[in-house]
């Protein structure tokens, strides 16, 4: 079931937006985010709708309704579905106006929540690719940008192709940046839990955060920082995190099984354990 607010009415189905001269259409100027309520929670629903808001700053446009106002239609929008529905929340800011450059007061709103049932442990496999990503001097690499998009569909692409489920994308230095489709945690041969250190290439999750943050709580450090394509051939853990599967683990990296193991669990249960407290 998807349900969409747009222009103050909310509508069942794939609700058409966008004229053929929107800006968003033919030049790409869109932003979007993603959040998770999952039977009635939402953990970090707040700091999802924020960074809506400085996303559409960072590509010159004007997020029309503030955060409280964004958060007031969410919880409008689950009352609609049944109260054990697991949702993916997916506000969306879209230049409407403006020749190249999109005028910012035009700048649309519309806000879907879908049925989207949250992925369990089975895991998913991974292989490299020569795409890279860019970093902010090429591309809004701080913005949850859709045009950033593409280049993850390419990279989801070639690792299908090749018989994978994602694919380990790097930076333009060739060290690791995240899988195409969300941040990636290792751990090391030395049992060192690694993370990649921000810098400039990828989107820093808040779903990351909220997980470095819990396992700090649970005495399990997290090392941030650069990590180069071999740690992962003998890493004794791969796991990705992100708003859509929240901790999901890699049991497959190129020719070799990896087990589900207990810092990936860890993670995932320290995760569940906060989205569903009081």
């Amino acid at each position: 079931m998807y349900l969409t607010y747009f222009n103050g009415a909310w509508t069942e189905g794939n609700t058409p937006l966008f004229g053929a001269m929107d800006h968003s259409v033919w030049l790409g100027s869109s932003v979007f985010d993603g959040a998770r309520a999952v039977s009635g929670k939402t953990p970090d629903l707040g700091l999802h709708l924020q960074r809506v808001v400085n996303s559409a700053k960072s590509l010159g446009l004007i997020c029309p309704l503030s955060v409280d106002d964004m958060a007031a239609l969410v919880l409008e929008g689950i009352q609609k579905f049944p109260p054990d529905a697991e949702l993916y929340i997916r506000p969306l800011v879209f230049g409407t106006d403006g020749l190249l450059v999109p005028v910012p007061e035009k700048s649309g709103f519309a806000l879907t929540l879908f049925d989207a049932a949250l992925p369990g442990m089975s895991g998913f496999s991974a292989c490299t690719t020569e795409l890279r990503r860019p970093d902010a001097r090429f591309a809004p690499t701080d913005a949850k940008a859709s045009c950033l998009y593409a280049n993850s569909s390419r990279a989801i692409r070639e690792a299908s192709a090749k018989g994978f489920d994602n694919a380990v994308m790097c930076d333009p230095d060739g060290n690791v940046a995240e899988f195409a489709t969300a941040n990636i945690f290792l751990v090391t041969r030395a049992g060192e839990l690694v993370t990649p250190v921000p810098n400039g290439t990828f989107l820093s999750g808040i779903t990351r955060a909220r997980v470095i943050q819990l396992l700090a709580g649970d005495g399990i450090e997290v090392v941030e920082r650069t990590v180069k394509p071999q740690e992962l051939l003998d890493a004794k853990e791969i796991f990705n995190t992100g708003n859509y599967g929240k901790v999901t683990p890699c049991i497959r990296y190129l020719d070799r099984d990896l087990p589900v193991g207990p810092i990936a669990t860890r993670a995932r249960a320290l995760y569940m354990a906060f989205m569903n407290q009081d």
